[in-house]
């Protein structure tokens, strides 16, 4: 094995890009989550995403059509979740996961004719002066623009949860939608809103995969993106920053498995494919152990106002 062909400034940079699909998703549903709501269809929103946005980016030749088209349909689909647990009281895990058998059957339908094209993907956007910076410059500085918006999400979304009075409402639903009914707010309404914001941001992970991170369709190519997004929010106790961190550590595994096969590791391929699936279930069940601290009290609770 030669690990002298590990570029360790590639190595860091290929991470950033493995990991946005990922931060995408976990920023959306780690707001689903806050408002009181657990929808486990991520990994169905998610594939929507990247099959609507190639789609759209191929017809078009626009990779930013594509990536519009796929927030808005990942958002519209996750809107029927929210119809099914919100107004009909659904139970919010079947339909989650009922959310992901539907999104993996419409994007297999929706992607067959578009089988082994390529689309067009986004440049890179050097940052000013940034960019030239040795060493970090090519690090962190020399991604596309998707790259910079998932970190100023993430930051905007620390920043409306802690500071502003949106923030405030959505975190109180999410802990007691019973009193929050009581003070006059609109629950439903509230968790409505959550719910297509967190499949916006889901269908945009998408087609990030789809338009850069693998610029072509694939039929299953989230490949459980979803699911460790999903794992991710529990381990960053749904706290922002570290859906940040718990993104990035994934897909420094993801990044780091790859590249041990490349260097000619003897682990078998199998057991490296495997590494940051394992890792992520390792990380969940050493949490469980120790409870879950930080989910909000009324996760996943169903809410009529006549209650």
């Amino acid at each position: 094995m030669d690990l002298g062909t590990i570029n360790p400034i590639l190595l860091v940079a290929s991470l950033m890009v493995s990991a946005t699909p990922i931060l995408l998703a976990a920023i959306g549903e780690m707001v689903v989550e806050k408002s009181g709501v657990l929808n486990l269809g991520v990994e169905g929103m998610m594939i929507t995403g990247a099959v609507v946005g190639f789609a759209v980016a191929v017809n078009t030749g626009s990779p930013g059509l594509g990536f519009a088209a796929a927030a808005l349909a990942s958002a519209l689909l996750s809107l029927s979740f929210g119809v099914l647990t919100q107004f009909l009281l659904s139970n919010q895990v079947a339909t989650g996961l009922g959310l992901t058998l539907v999104g993996l059957g419409l994007s297999s339908l929706i992607g067959k004719p578009y089988e082994g094209m390529k689309s067009p993907t986004l440049p890179d956007l050097p940052l000013p002066l940034l960019a030239d910076m040795p060493v970090i410059g090519p690090m962190l500085f020399q991604h596309d623009l998707m790259v910079y918006l998932s970190i100023a999400l993430v930051a905007a979304v620390w920043a409306g949860l802690k500071f502003t009075r949106a923030g405030l409402i959505l975190r109180a639903v999410g802990e007691s939608h019973d009193a929050a009914h009581a003070l006059g707010y609109k629950v439903v309404r509230i968790r409505l809103m959550a719910i297509f914001f967190g499949g916006a941001c889901s269908g945009l992970g998408g087609a990030y995969l789809s338009l850069v991170r693998v610029p072509q369709w694939t039929e299953g190519m989230t490949a459980g993106a979803g699911w460790i997004a999903l794992a991710i929010v529990v381990f960053a106790s749904w706290k922002p920053w570290r859906v940040l961190i718990g993104a990035y550590l994934f897909g420094g595994v993801t990044v780091l498995q790859l590249n041990l096969q490349a260097a000619g590791t003897r682990l078998p391929v199998e057991y490296l494919s495997m590494s940051p699936y394992l890792i992520t279930i390792l990380v969940l069940v050493i949490i469980s152990a120790r409870g879950y601290h930080g989910a909000p009290a009324s996760l996943g609770r169903p809410f009529h106002a006549s209650h």
